[in-house]
């Protein structure tokens, strides 16, 4: 899961997806990553860590990292937050085998409409809530994906 800061909406996917995954009881490694580097080793913005814990889904133990190009190896699905991550992801892509990864999270929930997750970061309480359940329906549809490809 990458956005820019990897502080509102990555982690908060992160978190949603290694829950679900938990309670599924499958074996899939879930990480986010920004692609900035600007908030390296902090925690999620406090508001999404709020949200988060009011809506049962703590991600306090998280910290930024910035997207690596060794992701590509460690990871078989990247998912971008919206246009411009899923830009700057590609721009670090070797070749097309790490290009053929990277996809817009929101297109597991709606199929090639391209849509982003809007950043809360600017905004206001609501923002963030319901952003999470926008991650939330949308992990929903990468599970479904996991299983019925396992």
């Amino acid at each position: 899961m990458v956005c820019l800061g990897n502080i509102c909406r990555s982690p908060m996917a992160d978190g949603l997806l290694r829950k679900k995954v938990f309670e599924k009881g499958l074996d899939i490694v879930v990480d986010s990553a920004g692609t900035s580097s600007l908030h390296k080793g902090e925690a999620p913005d406090h508001r999404m860590r709020e949200t988060a814990r009011e809506l049962g889904t703590p991600i306090d133990d998280l910290r930024s990292r910035p997207f690596e190009t060794n992701d590509f190896d460690r990871f078989d699905i990247i998912y971008a937050m919206d246009k411009n991550n899923r830009r700057n992801i590609l721009s670090l892509a070797r070749n097309e085998a790490d290009k053929s990864k990277v996809f817009l999270l929101l297109n597991e929930l709606e199929p090639g409409m391209d849509l982003e997750v809007p950043d809360p970061y600017y905004g206001g309480k609501q923002g963030f809530i319901d952003v999470y359940h926008m991650l939330d329906r949308a992990t929903d549809c990468v599970i479904e994906r996991i299983r019925t490809h396992e």
